[in-house]
């Protein structure tokens, strides 16, 4: 049981002289994203002002409380960035959850996928800094208050990835350490509850990173450029 609780070789890929390992987390990776693509569009098929249907007031309540609870956090408009940090919250809850599926592995206990997600998060904090402040401005916090911070500056972005990253990996690797280990030793009746609060657990994570993400972004734009963002 311990031992399938890492990433394991499902089969190779063949491209010329290179070899392709794709394994169980590419495979679940992409069964999701199926799922998800699957799930849209049948949600976004039909949609109606007049006559809206329950799964369109669904997905509505779920769009409206995301945006909301970005709108909490600051006194900016928040519409700019739900797209992006909903389907983060999304995506990642859904890799979360996905280990309470016999046979199934979270993606984000591997190690590649929390850095993949850390990458993508770091790039959208200078895409939405850039596109709200300018280049120019953008740039600037890096050099003040003294050009000596550069160095140090550019050395905290950095460190987010990997700080991103590991919180995610670990926090859903240990999990999975846990509930193997008691599984191995008492059997599947003590486990039960502690996955039941797992699956809290797996929302929180989801939670957390995609508000690190959104923080991140609101603390990457210049303060001076704050009220240039309007509704969109």
């Amino acid at each position: 049981m311990i031992e399938n609780i890492f990433p394991e070789i499902v089969f190779e890929l063949k491209l010329g002289v290179i070899n392709i390992l794709v394994t169980d987390t590419v495979v679940t990776s992409w069964v999701i994203i199926a799922v998800l693509t699957l799930i849209s569009y049948f949600i976004s098929k039909g949609l109606s002002i007049s006559n809206p249907s329950k799964i369109q007031l669904f997905a509505e309540k779920i769009v409206v409380a995301i945006e909301d609870t970005l709108k909490s956090s600051t006194n900016i408009s928040a519409w700019t960035l739900v797209p992006f940090i909903g389907t983060i919250w999304i995506y990642v809850g859904f890799m979360n959850l996905i280990s309470i599926i016999p046979y199934f592995h979270n993606p984000t206990r591997d190690l590649s996928t929390t850095a993949a997600l850390s990458v993508i998060a770091f790039f959208s904090i200078h895409y939405y800094g850039i596109k709200f402040s300018g280049f120019k401005n953008y740039m600037k916090q890096y050099i003040e208050p003294s050009v000596f911070l550069l160095p140090f500056n550019l050395f905290t972005d950095i460190s987010r990835i990997f700080a991103m990253a590991m919180r995610l990996f670990g926090n859903m690797l240990s999990w999975e350490m846990i509930v193997a280990i008691l599984i191995a030793l008492v059997g599947f009746l003590v486990p039960i509850p502690m996955i039941l609060l797992s699956i809290v657990g797996d929302i929180l994570h989801a939670f957390l990173f995609g508000f690190l993400t959104y923080i991140f972004i609101i603390g990457g734009i210049q303060a001076e450029k704050l009220e240039l963002i309007k509704e969109k």
